[in-house]
């Protein structure tokens, strides 16, 4: 097990937008670490009290998916970011970047890349036409019942697949870095995640972003404020002495594994880069703003982060290469040329330790559990909206049910969600993640986005098409993930992979595209027609954000 989770690191980075930590190794209980837990109990205590403060203010349906509509742009883009970078963003990468070098700033190129996508192709169309979910866009002019229960079918896989790989990291870490066992530290996230989600709607889960989204960006930016001066704040000088020492010698700064295998490398990139663009909990985002200026400028917020924070962690795992690599304290017996403690991904953990002592490691340590928080809040408030306004709201009461009615079926649905998510981090404490990672981002780039980018800019989108693309997609990503040797040898214990490649998004994407199509223009019916009439009061409402009484103004 520890070796196959070993091998996956590149494909558990990449997978893990934000919103996973699944490049957490199977680790031993640690002696506790009370820096870590007094500085997590502060910022659980903060967090507590704006829940609190959010509870009062969460009313109306609108208030609990989404802040009300009063999320300023800034803010709503530093949740974003908060959101986007988790706990593997700053564990897996750094650690990639002290192996591999090159080859981890060309996967966080293939992380960014999605962001243009958002920004000029949907962020204005998801304010101007959504409400509280996604799948008000799909189902703007089509079946109502149909396309919520295929979006809201396709958006569960993907929150509950996050949520497993979120909460096992969550063990995995907190065993390693408090001197918890790792039952324990299942039980506080989900416990904390229903708090949050339950009490305080989006208010708070928006609250708990920011401020884990600044921890973050202020524990790096620290930790490498303190080791680059080391090498004289010479990009240079960092490269001469960090090639000098590494393994790759001068190749250290060259493409290398990576593009060993151009099909999935491909496939990885359109993953990241479309993925991102049909996740459900980025995507809900875009609705706690009041209009289309403020969905591009959390845009731009986000991305500005993120490039920030990804230039950081780069030069922080080079800085690793020379201070902890050099290091003999950091390595299993004191034997440099053995296995880093805790695994190579707590490269980021050993050198705050180096250059800050057990105050910064602790404080590192608080914000990856914190970003396990903020991540997993996001995650089971997409999935309660999923259930609530899609499924029960739309579909069971077609429309009929109450505010109190959908907050409450909302709620009970987070509780659900946490409780799920508590038993499988238990059941699959000791499972190999990374598929369940890559299916993520490959049931929101085969499902989530085909039919969420036709259903805004193709007029001949119909309700046969975009079912039948949006299930084609689900399925065709589910066996693809099914059948590679990630599952169908390494997990299932066969000789033999039915599918060459490790990710889907190059093989199930087409598929949810062609049989949106097919199935779309060879649709004659006359509902098929109406639906085809209606694209122009849609596309007025996508430009505008007025002047439409679909059925996304409800």
């Amino acid at each position: 097990m520890r070796h196959r989770l070993s091998s996956a690191l590149p494909l558990l980075v990449l997978s893990s937008l934000a919103y996973a930590s699944p490049a957490v190794e199977a680790t031993t209980k640690q002696a506790t670490n009370w820096h870590a837990i007094i500085m997590f109990l502060i910022f659980v205590a903060l967090t507590m009290g704006i829940t609190y403060w959010a509870s009062s203010r969460t009313k109306t349906t609108a208030d609990f998916y989404t802040a009300g509509g009063g999320i300023t742009g800034v803010q709503n883009g530093l949740a974003i970011a908060g959101d986007y970078m988790s706990a593997a963003t700053l564990l897996g990468l750094t650690a990639m970047t002290y192996a591999q070098g090159y080859d981890a700033y060309i996967y966080m190129l293939a992380f960014f890349a999605g962001w243009p996508i958002i920004l000029f192709l949907m962020a204005e169309r998801l304010r101007n036409l959504g409400r509280f979910t996604f799948a008000d866009i799909t189902s703007y002019r089509l079946d109502q019942g149909k396309v919520r229960t295929m979006a809201a079918i396709s958006s569960l896989v993907v929150v509950v697949f996050y949520l497993i790989a979120q909460m096992v990291g969550a063990g995995q870490l907190i065993k390693l870095l408090f001197g918890l066992d790792y039952n324990v530290a299942i039980f506080v996230v989900g416990i904390l995640m229903m708090i949050y989600v339950t009490f305080g709607g989006m208010v708070a889960t928006t609250w708990v972003q920011i401020i884990k989204a600044c921890m973050l960006l202020f524990g790096g930016t620290v930790t490498l404020l303190l080791a680059y001066p080391q090498f004289g704040f010479s990009f240079t000088e960092l490269l001469t002495q960090a090639e000098a020492v590494h393994k790759l010698g001068a190749k250290l700064m060259a493409p290398g594994a990576l593009l060993a295998d151009p099909v999935t490398a491909i496939s990885l990139g359109l993953g990241l880069m479309f993925g991102t663009a049909g996740l459900p909990h980025i995507l809900m985002r875009f609705f706690t703003v009041g209009n289309a200026k403020e969905a591009r400028k959390s845009v731009v917020v986000a991305s500005g982060c993120v490039a920030y924070f990804f230039n950081v962690i780069f030069l922080m795992g080079l800085c690793a290469v020379i201070i902890v690599g050099q290091n003999p304290d950091f390595f299993e017996g004191g034997d440099i040329k053995g296995k880093l403690i805790g695994g190579g991904n707590m490269v980021a953990m050993h050198l705050a330790k180096a250059v800050g002592g057990n105050m910064l490691l602790g404080f590192l340590a608080a914000v990856a559990f914190a970003t396990i928080l903020a991540v997993v809040a996001g995650l089971a408030l997409a999935g309660a909206s999923a259930i609530s306004h899609d499924i029960y709201a739309r579909v069971m009461r077609k429309g009929q049910a109450t505010e109190k009615e959908e907050i409450r079926v909302s709620r009970i649905a987070t509780i659900g969600l946490g409780l799920l998510a508590i038993v499988l981090g238990i059941m699959f404490e000791k499972m190999n993640i990374a598929f369940m990672v890559g299916l993520a981002f490959g049931v929101a780039a085969a499902a989530n986005f085909p039919v969420l980018i036709l259903s805004m800019y193709w007029k001949g989108l119909t309700t046969r098409g975009a079912v039948m693309g949006g299930y084609g997609g689900v399925i065709s990503a589910v066996l693809f993930v099914l059948f590679s040797k990630s599952v169908w040898v390494d997990v299932l214990g066969n000789k033999v992979a039915l599918f060459p490649y490790t990710q889907p998004a190059l093989f199930a994407m087409p598929i949810g595209f062609i049989l949106a199509y097919i199935f779309s223009v060879t649709d004659s019916s006359a509902r098929a027609q109406a639906e085809k009439d209606a694209f122009e009061d849609q596309y007025v409402r996508a430009q505008t954000g007025f002047g439409a009484s679909g059925a996304a103004s409800h």
